[in-house]
């Protein structure tokens, strides 16, 4: 990008020694502080997918003393707000980028001690780093409004804030039905990553996460006494089969190289030692890397239920609940990442990273425009232990923030580079 590559020529300078110091927009002491403290608020605060009333408001309240125009989504929580545009409208503005956050916290409940900060709501936690998403484009748009009073920002740029990303099939197809969508032409978005050292980014062009759909399976048949099996359906044989076999089918029945996996969360039948039930029920995920095999896999699943099944007169039911697509990261907009990351903190700061099974309602935004997602470092670093996305413990380095702030930023001042911009 050409414009970028001015930059780091003024950067290879005697007198320039810090990365990205000709970009401006750097995050102030007052408000790196700020940011952290609403992070820990919302995280002593998560609210579920569609409920979220409190994250919602607390963000209309700041983006509006910060004189800014922020617009309610129709579903009732999460909110967009555009700077820099002319009319301030809701379908206003051209050429806008998007920066993308989830809101929704997850229904387990938060096991860390000794912290100030934890979930004061019982069997809530934001486990997954919607907290640090959310206040990184909230600090975002503080700076980008800053630098668009000063007449500094070249392009338009939307806030998006959305809810129930944690609910199949997410609710960004919900925001798009509101028209988030209207005037962008790109999207840009980041995910905590625990394996990543905080002060870093991971990207990838192409699929950086996988499809996942739910799975929920009902066996039936005529129970009896564990004595006379041959006069039943064994229904507690058959649940183990359908748990144990379909999976192994279904990856027989596809490329092994496009990743799709079945694999069970929950399997409960029966109730007493010497007697066979009448019941059984399974539910699972359907994770795959690819899409051509994502589209195939319901008809594969199915049918793979049912061959199983039929073997020991079993009567399935299969809901096959359709979740979201890989994200498959747009090139150029991954080159802007990269960019907007190298420009801020240097191009070490940057790591290549692998394609994830984990599922991102993000890809829908995919499906309409071009974008990228890049995973954002939230691990102190020269920690060794591991706290994992979607665990009770989870937890940030809070560094990240200023990171992520800083990468979005930069992403808005270089925008003119890439197609998202005019």
């Amino acid at each position: 990008m050409n414009q970028l590559k001015s930059r780091e020529s003024e950067a290879d300078n005697p007198g320039e020694s810090v990365p990205g110091a000709a970009l401006p927009g750097a995050l102030p002491e007052a408000l790196r502080a700020e940011l952290v403290a609403f992070r820990r608020d919302l995280h002593m605060h998560p609210e579920l997918g569609n409920q979220e009333f409190r994250t919602t408001a607390a963000l209309k309240t700041r983006l509006e003393r910060a004189g800014l125009t922020p617009r309610l989504l129709g579903m009732g929580t999460g909110l967009i707000c555009d700077i820099g545009t002319e009319d301030g409208e809701w379908r206003g503005g051209r050429g806008m980028l998007a920066l993308r956050a989830d809101i929704d916290a997850l229904p387990i409940p938060d096991t860390k001690t000794d912290c100030a900060y934890r979930s004061t709501v019982p069997d809530r936690a934001h486990a997954c780093g919607h907290d640090v998403h959310t206040t990184v484009v909230l600090g975002a748009g503080l700076v980008l409004a800053d630098l668009h009073s000063k007449g500094q920002l070249p392009h338009p740029v939307r806030l998006l804030f959305q809810p129930a990303e944690e609910v199949l099939p997410g609710g960004a197809p919900d925001a798009i039905d509101c028209g988030v969508l209207d005037g962008v032409r790109g999207i840009i978005g980041v995910h905590c990553d625990p394996k990543v050292d905080a002060g870093r980014i991971g990207i990838r062009p192409g699929p950086i996460t996988s499809a996942c759909d739910r799975l929920e399976v009902t066996l039936d048949g005529p129970g009896g006494h564990t004595a006379r099996p041959h006069l039943t359906t064994d229904l507690v044989t058959a649940a183990a089969k359908v748990a144990t076999e379909v999976p192994a089918l279904v990856a027989r029945r596809v490329d092994a190289r496009s990743g799709l996996a079945v694999t069970w969360g929950r399997l409960e039948t029966g109730h007493a030692c010497n007697v066979i039930p009448q019941h059984a029920e399974l539910s699972g995920t359907v994770r795959c890397l690819d899409l051509d095999a994502w589209r195939q896999a319901p008809d594969l699943v199915h049918g793979a239920i049912q061959e199983i099944a039929d073997l020991y007169r079993a009567k399935p039911v299969v809901n096959y609940i359709r979740g979201v697509p890989p994200v498959v990261n747009d090139p150029v907009v991954t080159d802007l990442l990269r960019d907007a990351m190298a420009a801020r903190r240097g191009p070490d700061s940057v790591e290549d990273t692998q394609q994830s099974l984990g599922g991102e309602d993000f890809s829908w935004y995919l499906e309409q425009v071009p974008g990228a997602m890049a995973r954002l470092g939230v691990k102190p670093p020269g920690d060794r232990g591991s706290r994992d996305l979607h665990q009770g413990d989870f937890d940030v380095d809070e560094a990240a923030i200023t990171v992520g702030v800083e990468l979005f930023t930069a992403a808005a001042l270089l925008d003119g580079a890439s197609p998202c911009g005019d």
